[in-house]
């Protein structure tokens, strides 16, 4: 049994929402979706006649604003899923998953695997041969820890853990910002810039905490936006 999978792009805070579905119950989950982009997502769903059951978050984003409430709207039915540890957005979430949570669609199983590091609540979500890692590994490089509680030794481990996972399993990250859109575990541990598998904890802490990145624009109207899980507050 086959699952969907439609990785789709934000390209302001370039951001990769997935939309994932059991190909037969058409029982369906979103991980990661922006406002913005919010048309579109829905015009996807029900253009592909989708049963939406989880709008999943990986983490609280500071450079986009979920629309994980405004999709609620639109398909009440559906549960808003987010990680134990940010309890910021536990009044607006349904279900507060931790390590080895499973969320099923149709035949298919969600496992939430906790990875903390970009910020303590940070959660990446395997799904058959794919796992979905949001702000932690990226293609060739991974999440920054110098905002909202991020620890680089944190994100060492976190990683490490990513990286038992069989050499072939696919990597879709929760941004990309040199073209790229899916990679493998095999390839980060033998390429990634930051965290090769070669690379001890202390060689990773220092290139994470000298990457010197400019604050994400959306900061200070993101993250309190997505402590309500997208829903504004005039």
């Amino acid at each position: 049994m086959s699952l969907i999978c439609k990785p789709l792009f934000e390209q302001d805070s370039s951001t990769f929402t997935y939309l994932i579905a059991d190909s037969v119950t058409r029982e369906a989950a979103i991980i990661d979706a922006v406002d913005s982009m919010i048309d579109r997502d829905i015009a996807l769903i029900q253009e592909l006649e989708l049963n939406l059951k989880f709008i999943i978050e990986t983490h609280i984003h500071a450079d986009h604003i979920t629309s994980a409430c405004p999709l609620k709207k639109t398909f009440p039915l559906a549960k808003i899923v987010i990680g134990i540890e940010n309890i910021d957005a536990e009044a607006c979430a349904d279900i507060m998953v931790g390590e080895g949570h499973i969320l099923p669609i149709g035949e298919h199983e969600i496992v939430a695997i906790e990875t903390p590091g970009h910020t303590p609540g940070c959660m990446s979500y395997l799904v058959d041969d794919k796992v979905f890692t949001g702000d932690s590994l990226f293609i060739r490089s991974t999440g920054r820890c110098d905002f909202q509680g991020g620890s680089a030794s944190t994100l060492y481990h976190s990683i490490h853990k990513l990286f038992k996972l069989p050499n072939s399993t696919l990597v879709y990250p929760g941004h990309d910002y040199n073209g790229f859109t899916v990679s493998t575990i095999g390839e980060e541990k033998e390429f990634n810039s930051l965290i090769r598998l070669d690379f001890d904890e202390q060689t990773f802490v220092k290139k994470v905490d000298n990457l010197n990145l400019e604050p994400p624009k959306k900061i200070k109207t993101a993250v309190p936006a997505n402590h309500s899980c997208g829903l504004i507050k005039n």
